[in-house]
């Protein structure tokens, strides 16, 4: 049996998806992302074709909805914030 992946968030562009990614990498959450393939081909998408499911380990659902609530509303405290 595999790990069951769920969709947690949709962004609005990679950018945005990359961060939240590379937060949760460092917070021990694996996370896939899915988008349109279209924008990618292209590097520019406006509107849905930019948009960015990301999905994380049914299992590590809720610690990455605290994170990411953490994240969005400033919460999440860095080594430089010293």
């Amino acid at each position: 049996m595999g790990i069951e992946y769920v969709q947690l968030v949709t962004v609005s562009g990679k950018l945005e998806a990359e961060i939240i990614h590379g937060m949760f990498q460092a917070y021990g959450i694996d996370t896939v992302m899915s988008h349109e393939a279209a924008a990618s081909i292209y590097g520019l998408g406006i509107g849905p074709t930019a948009e960015v499911d990301i999905l994380v380990p049914e299992n590590q659902l809720d610690e990455a909805r605290q994170l990411l609530d953490d994240y969005q509303h400033g919460r999440i405290e860095t080594e430089d914030a010293e």
